[in-house]
């Protein structure tokens, strides 16, 4: 599609931000089963179903633009989960890695917010309201989620990789 408008932007983008939900989808529970600390595996479980939430309200959105949410893969998203899956794969200590994941993790919700943020506001200056409202709510969730990843990060994990290091002092 040729952008020649802000519309075909705020299409465009919602496409990618699709793609995006989608991959992650798939690689949200080979995190889990990586992730040894069980609040972060909870919460990658959590995420996931949420994620679900996320993809059912943008094919919500795209059905009352009469448009397909099918269209090229989300190349940004493509790449933060190569290098979370690089982290599964590093021969770390458990609590290591645990961290590694999270910090993976937060780059993917960091990517998420700056995506939503930016079609709310196509959103807005377009008057898409009821787009504008379902896309709020999911930004509001992938804020909390990571909030949440920090909370974990610095009361816990963070923490108990710092021990193993002490440890060996």
């Amino acid at each position: 599609m040729k952008l020649k408008s802000l519309e075909n932007l705020f299409i465009h983008e919602l496409r990618d931000i699709y793609s995006a939900e989608t991959q992650l989808i798939k690689a949200l529970p080979k995190m889990a089963e990586a992730a040894t600390n069980a609040e972060l595996k909870a919460g990658f479980e959590a995420h996931l179903k949420q994620t679900e939430t996320h993809l059912s309200r943008l094919e919500k959105i795209f059905k009352g633009l009469n448009k397909s949410p099918n269209g090229d893969t989300c190349e940004g998203m493509k790449g933060l989960i190569k290098e979370g899956a690089k982290m599964i794969e590093e021969d770390a200590e458990d609590a290591v890695r645990d961290a590694g994941l999270i910090s993976a993790a937060q780059r993917v919700e960091h990517y998420e917010i700056a995506a939503y943020g930016t079609v709310i506001s196509f959103a807005e200056t377009l008057g898409h309201e009821d787009a504008c409202d379902i896309l709020a709510q999911t930004l509001d969730e992938e804020e909390a989620t990571d909030e949440k990843l920090s909370a974990l990060a610095e009361g816990t994990i963070n923490v108990e990789a710092a021990e193993l290091e002490l440890a060996e002092d």
